[in-house]
């Protein structure tokens, strides 16, 4: 297959977004006398906020907000629920941007870098640009150049999102590869002509994770993780 670029999902593709979460919190939460907070809960509950925050602009309820006023507002929402209501601003903006400090699954640094010898690498992600940068620096992900949903002013699925990628690349959408770890996503991309690579994160939900727990027919890709789409793609 004619490859030129490859894109990534990062939140669960690339990066442990609930373990470093509530990592962070918890011992955010042990400095505070929060000790005695559902943090495993209440990261659930902000993940499940994610969907239909991004929703509302996709269908023009909410004018565009990047995910980091999304992330903001839901954390907001969710914090009387969890007794979290004595957070003051600096405090409460703090815990928001923990989604700029997430750790990468472990093989991945390496792997990029292998990838990264052969072909164009960026991310695809709803994160919006800052985020993805502040999260490439902390978890030491090499990329050519940054692509954010931001830039297109659409959420993926959104056929922008994908389309616009492969246009700024200056490469046809068939000899992209899109990565992720989440079939719908991939589904998406193919649709459009994009190439596809499905690497499974079983724990990315947690311990009852059900769903992307493999690869759906028709994924041209399927791999057990990045190392192997490296090795797969000859790099």
């Amino acid at each position: 297959m004619a490859i030129q670029a490859l894109i990534f999902d990062v939140f669960g593709t690339l990066v442990d977004w609930r373990t470093s979460i509530i990592a962070e919190l918890r011992a955010f939460g042990a400095e505070r006398g929060l000790a005695h907070v559902d943090w495993d809960g209440f990261v659930d509950d902000w993940r499940a906020a994610y969907v239909p925050a991004m929703e509302r602009v996709r269908t023009g309820e909410l004018p565009w907000t990047n995910l980091d006023a999304l992330h903001r507002a839901s954390f907001d929402e969710l914090a009387d629920r969890f007794g979290l209501h004595v957070l003051g601003e600096r405090e409460r903006a703090h815990c928001a941007f923990a989604w700029h400090r997430l750790r990468a699954w472990p093989e991945v640094p390496a792997a990029l870098d292998r990838l990264r010898r052969r072909y164009v690498l960026a991310p695809l992600s709803n994160g919006n640009v800052s985020l993805l940068i502040d999260l490439a620096r902390y978890a030491d992900l090499r990329f050519d150049t940054i692509l954010s949903a931001e830039l297109f002013h659409h959420y993926k699925p959104d056929p922008q999102t994908y389309l616009g990628a492969a246009e700024l690349l200056g490469v046809p959408p068939s000899d992209v590869l899109m990565v992720a770890a989440h079939n719908g996503d991939l589904h998406a991309a193919a649709s459009l002509g994009l190439k596809t690579a499905f690497l499974p994160r079983p724990g990315e939900y947690g311990p009852r994770q059900s769903n992307d727990l493999t690869a759906d027919t028709g994924i041209d890709y399927p791999v057990r993780d990045l190392d192997d789409l490296a090795d797969r793609l000859g790099a």
